[in-house]
């Protein structure tokens, strides 16, 4: 099964003409892809697939969303060694306590 997991979006950047963003997965900071949601902008939560930020969802959705994730234990690729580009208390924008 294909999972989206909510991100959200931390500053956003324009990389060789492709709208781009840091995200916060829970504390996991990635980069990801904005083509698709051109209306996103820094503190906006978005669903992202293989990369690529694919609608924009409200900070209640992507709470109720990290919940049902975790109960389903569908998070714990985000903890794979080498996964993870850097960490919450190093990521630009604070803390991201969604899972708290």
């Amino acid at each position: 099964m294909c999972l989206a997991i909510p991100g959200k979006i931390l500053e956003i950047e324009v990389v060789d003409n492709v709208r781009m963003a840091r995200a916060s997965f829970g504390g996991i900071v990635k980069q990801v892809c904005l083509e698709y949601t051109p209306e996103v902008e820094p503190g906006d939560y978005v669903l992202v697939h293989v990369g690529f930020a694919l609608n924009r969802i409200d900070e209640v959705e992507a709470a109720k969303t990290y919940k049902a994730l975790a109960e389903l234990g569908q998070l714990e690729e985000l903890q794979i060694p080498g996964f993870q580009e850097q960490n919450n208390e190093t990521a630009k924008g604070g803390t991201d306590d969604i899972l708290g």
